[in-house]
């Protein structure tokens, strides 16, 4: 029960990370010590699973994709997302600043601890970790697109979101804010179903979610064989995608935004960023954002000690083949 609650709160973690433009999910379990595990889990709803499935040998199949695992920090993910999606749109309102700062010290924080994890650092991995900065930080200069709400467009936004969002330090959400649909998406639609308006939140989310289980069955595949064949080239390319994105979520900076009318209610959408400053060390809020900072960086501290916890992370029981 312990270790179930355990991982419904790296869910929950990691729930909250994919509601920002920036921050990873990925990121949060990885320095939890439950990402290997949660990659060969997806790994196995294969064809093996689905034929257990059809012969009612159900606790089989459970047993193979390690569902308690699976199930309770799904669970997390799901009830984070749906209860902060408020919270989130009015900190992006009113606090922006302090929001983004937590975050920062958040992701700052997990870089050793994602670094460490490398077993032998030489030429490769240190390529590797520039190649993973320089990817990172050419996102921060991308232009959105245009908003679309097309199913077909919608369901490739599931594909690409879903497998940033289990690339650590590479974010689903700036993804989705890259591609026009990060409001319609996370914040609208999220929105609306939390308030009962399920036709028009299942509008977007199905074909979204649609994509989303494609992208993450295919992706997870390639990642378990390259964390199992490359361990160490993966982890410092991964370092490198949390460094550089770091630069995405720095709090002192504008965010440029567009008006637009739906259903005759004017609304405003993140379009992008530019003009990073360093801050003003005279203004009240500066101090208040360092220190959402430091609150950042003392979650991650938390996190990366629960996360050597038995059964939390790699380290718990092996899956059966």
């Amino acid at each position: 029960m312990i270790d179930d609650i355990l991982r419904f709160l790296k869910g929950f973690a990691m729930g909250a990370a994919n509601v920002i433009p920036g921050v990873s999910g990925g990121t949060i379990a990885f320095i939890t010590g439950i990402y290997e595990r949660l990659i060969d889990a997806l790994k196995r709803f294969d064809s093996a699973t689905v034929r257990l499935l059809f012969r009612f040998r159900l606790r089989e199949a459970w047993e193979r994709i390690d569902g308690r695992f699976l199930a309770a920090l799904g669970a997390g993910v799901v009830v984070s997302i749906v209860t902060l999606a408020k919270f989130l749109k009015w900190g992006f309102a009113e606090h922006p600043v302090l929001v983004w700062a937590f975050f920062f010290g958040l992701i700052a924080a997990s870089l050793p601890a994602v670094g460490k994890l490398v077993n032998r650092w030489s030429a490769g991995p240190l390529l590797a970790v520039v190649a993973g900065a320089v990817i990172a930080l050419s996102m921060a200069f991308l232009n959105p697109a245009s908003e679309n709400s097309h199913p077909a467009y919608l369901l490739l936004c599931g594909v690409v979101a879903m497998c940033s969002m289990i690339i650590p330090g590479l974010s689903g959400s700036f993804v989705l804010l890259l591609m026009g649909n990060y409001k319609l998406i996370m914040i609208e639609s999220v929105t609306a179903l939390s308030e009962g308006q399920l036709g028009e939140a299942l509008h977007v989310l199905v074909p979204v979610g649609i994509g989303a289980v494609a992208g993450v069955l295919v992706l997870a595949r390639f990642l378990s064989w390259l964390f199992h064949t490359w361990h160490d080239l993966a982890v410092a390319l991964i370092t490198g995608f949390v460094g550089g994105s770091l630069l995405i979520i720095w709090p002192w900076k504008v965010t440029r935004t567009e008006t637009f009318t739906r259903d005759g209610e004017v609304k405003e959408k993140i379009v992008g960023f530019e003009n990073w400053h360093w801050p003003d060390f005279a203004q009240h809020e500066t101090w208040a954002a360092l220190g959402t900072m430091a609150a950042g960086l003392l979650l991650i501290l938390l996190l990366d000690r629960f996360g050597a916890h038995p059964g939390g992370g790699p380290q718990g029981p092996q899956m059966p083949p």
